[in-house]
């Protein structure tokens, strides 16, 4: 039975603990809200989640019986179809407010007991099942393409089903937001994921001169092409991040360009305050926190006009370059190599034209407070809902 006392009993979803990314980081200012609520998810892969384990190591996480399952960590992908059956079977009836975190296809099928009330942290209906661009270029091999497509035709059909078992769906961008409304036919609030932003501009560093990738090492976020544009121009790049796709990388990138693998914060941190710009190549972000981050510390960002960066970038306008002191970026159009280098020569020309206390001061409005004040807004109004639909019943 949901609690019957004025502070509502929290449970969170997860879709899988396995990879470090925006979605953990929402999870992780989730469980800082609602520090009790036990974390619940379809498996978690210790070893896969590398340095970063150690931030959920003494967290209350739950998983499912697929956890259970041999190589359930190697064969995860073509077993994806069992995860609902997986969560559907969560006995969640404790719970006044259950909040999934989603951006696969299956922590939205947990099964809630009415009048408690589930909302849905969506960072995008899953990529793979809509035609977005996903972590691996999978439509190359015969054989998983026609697999993936079948399996992606029967995930989609209960992907839709599944929407309609959400009470609120929070979208983390006004992309999202669109894309919930093309697919379930669903209304969404928009709530941006927190960003730490430093309360004062940090020191710049000075002299270092180098620029900057920090994401995951695949296929959709097309690190390739700030590895082979920082090599045909002989600029300085540091990469942060892991993936399969390191060894293809370290073969064409040139003698600038240095791979640093994962880091933990602190590292990363001084690793903005010396950088002149982030690249970021991301094809249809669903909101992109990296490149928020990286505004905190005063720097300018060159990204592909695509998702999420198009509301949190403010472009230079290369035309009439006007207010370009209140730019924090620049956009290319072109998703390829060429593409990018166009928009790095821009950079080059119009460095000057940043203003790193504007960049810092843009980047506040994604803040973790904000954050916190719109999320609780919303568990307050689904509690309410739920305590008085609770009181109708038993009257």
């Amino acid at each position: 039975m949901p609690s019957t006392s004025s502070t509502p009993k929290v449970a969170l979803i997860h879709d899988f603990l396995r990879e470090y990314g925006g979605a953990e980081r929402v999870v992780e200012a989730l469980h800082r809200l609602f520090p009790d609520a036990p974390l619940y998810v379809a498996f978690a892969d210790q070893k896969a989640m590398g340095i970063h384990w150690q931030r959920f190591a003494d967290w209350d996480i739950r998983q499912t019986w697929l956890s259970k399952v041999p190589f359930i960590h190697k064969i995860f992908s073509p077993l994806r179809i069992l995860a609902p059956a997986a969560f559907r079977q969560l006995d969640l009836s404790e719970y006044d407010v259950v909040i999934s975190s989603s951006n696969a296809y299956f922590a939205k099928a947990v099964r809630v007991t009415k009048p408690a009330q589930h909302l849905c942290y969506c960072h995008t209906p899953p990529r793979s099942l809509y035609g977005y661009s996903t972590m691996t270029d999978w439509e190359k091999n015969k054989v998983t393409k026609v697999f993936g497509t079948l399996i992606n035709h029967v995930c989609r059909v209960m992907d839709v089903n599944m929407a309609n078992g959400v009470d609120v769906f929070i979208a983390n961008s006004q992309e999202v937001k669109q894309r919930i409304q093309k697919y379930y036919r669903r209304e969404a609030v928009v709530v941006h994921p927190p960003v730490t932003i430093p309360s004062e501009l940090p020191n710049k560093k000075k002299g270092e001169g180098y620029f900057l990738y920090v994401n995951r090492l695949a296929f959709a976020k097309h690190p390739e092409l700030a590895v082979q544009v920082a090599t045909k121009l002989k600029l300085q790049l540091k990469v942060v991040g892991s993936g399969k796709i390191l060894p293809e990388l370290q073969a064409m990138a040139g003698e600038t360009v240095e791979f640093l693998g994962s880091v933990g914060d602190e590292s990363l941190h001084s690793l903005y305050s010396g950088a002149r710009a982030l690249l970021y190549p991301v094809e249809d972000e669903d909101f992109g926190i990296v490149p928020v981050e990286a505004m905190g510390f005063g720097v300018p960002v060159i990204a592909h006009r695509s998702g999420g960066p198009k509301e949190t970038i403010v472009g230079l306008d290369l035309d009439k370059k006007a207010s370009t002191q209140a730019a924090t970026g620049i956009f290319f159009d072109d998703l390829t190599a060429d593409g990018l280098e166009a928009a790095v020569q821009e950079f080059l020309i119009h460095e000057r034209d940043f203003d790193a206390e504007k960049i810092h001061a843009h980047a506040k409005n994604f803040s973790e407070a904000r954050f916190d004040k719109e999320l609780l807004a919303l568990v307050d109004e689904a509690a309410a809902k739920s305590a008085t639909l609770a009181k109708a019943q038993s009257s």
